[in-house]
């Protein structure tokens, strides 16, 4: 793996900035991969790792490029639970940890450089400080992952009854005897004009 600082600069450059939420990110990350044993996850170890984010902020970019799982890959997934928090699940093994910033390290931050008046750069810092066991919550977790959550699944293609467009992965519902696409099952995030 390389360093705290080497994955700091790869992440400001993917996300555009760095911010305390890479810091977080980019630890929690390093930390997950430690506990699991996979020292290089985007090379001989690339297919060992799903890992499952929590949060559509900046720590997630982070943990993107720490971990090398990327959504077009099938090896990213997002739950949008508004929490900074990922599970990194070892495939070959089926062990699993669920990792989350504690809340009570803004306080840390605050007690550790006071001097430092900026909230971001204050956390900046304390977060590089601040040791894996004052900063995260680790918990060794069970993730079942049916065939189609795997990267590289090849699983037939389904077309929705209404609206004919393609549904992959099994994400298709059955609603009275039709075959549905979420969006025209009810599920749609948008409406039609």
């Amino acid at each position: 793996m390389k360093s705290l600082d080497e994955y700091l600069q790869d992440a400001e450059v993917a996300h555009g900035h760095l911010c305390a939420g890479q810091v977080l990110g980019v630890r929690l990350a390093m930390l997950g991969l430690k506990k699991l044993g996979i020292d290089d996850p985007q090379g001989k170890d690339r297919k060992r790792l799903v890992t499952f984010v929590e949060i559509d902020r900046c720590a997630t970019d982070a943990v993107a490029v720490v971990t090398g799982c990327r959504l077009g890959k099938r090896a990213l997934k997002f739950r949008d639970w508004g929490k900074v928090a990922a599970t990194f699940v070892d495939v070959n093994s089926g062990n699993a940890i669920r990792i989350a910033a504690k809340e009570s390290s803004k306080q840390l931050a605050r007690e550790k450089h006071p001097e430092i008046e900026d909230k971001n750069q204050q956390q900046m810092l304390a977060y590089r400080e601040i040791g894996d066991e004052d900063l995260f919550s680790l918990q060794w977790v069970k993730v079942d992952l049916p065939p189609e959550e795997f990267p590289g699944y090849k699983g037939e293609r389904i077309v929705c009854d209404e609206c004919g467009e393609g549904i992959n992965f099994r994400r298709e519902v059955r609603v009275n005897g039709r075959v549905l696409c979420r969006a025209c099952a009810g599920e749609r995030y948008y409406e039609p004009m």
